[in-house]
């Protein structure tokens, strides 16, 4: 029963990851990080295609290797979330939403920037 549980984890996690790649608010290799990592659990052979992936195996090979981020992938993931941040303000939502998901995101990106470059 849990390798099923982690190959639908896997699944989930690498549709989210596909969806992120068209849609820019969306990360994808977070999503695909999550992907490898439920499949390394339960599917062996997703695991290995997501880590030989010719664009997408490096970042993850570098997290592996010791939570590596590359300089350039911290600045999309920035610029992306403060694009993101500044879309909100003139969203219809509440004003604890408009506070809040800027707040996390900040913190998000304080998280990001303190990981390894190399």
């Amino acid at each position: 029963m849990m390798p099923l549980l982690w190959r639908v984890l896997a699944i989930l996690f690498l549709a989210l990851g596909v969806l992120g790649v068209v849609l820019p608010v969306l990360p994808t290799v977070p999503f695909l990080l999550a992907a490898a990592w439920c499949a390394g659990r339960g599917w062996p052979a997703l695991e290995q295609w997501l880590i030989g992936h010719p664009r997408y195996g490096p970042p993850i090979r570098e997290w592996r290797r010791g939570q590596v981020v590359s300089r350039s992938a911290k600045w999309a993931a920035s610029v992306s979330m403060a694009l993101g941040a500044l879309i909100l303000q003139f969203a219809p939502v509440p004003l604890a939403a408009r506070i809040a998901v800027p707040l996390v995101m900040l913190i998000v990106a304080i998280w990001l920037w303190q990981r390894p470059e190399q």
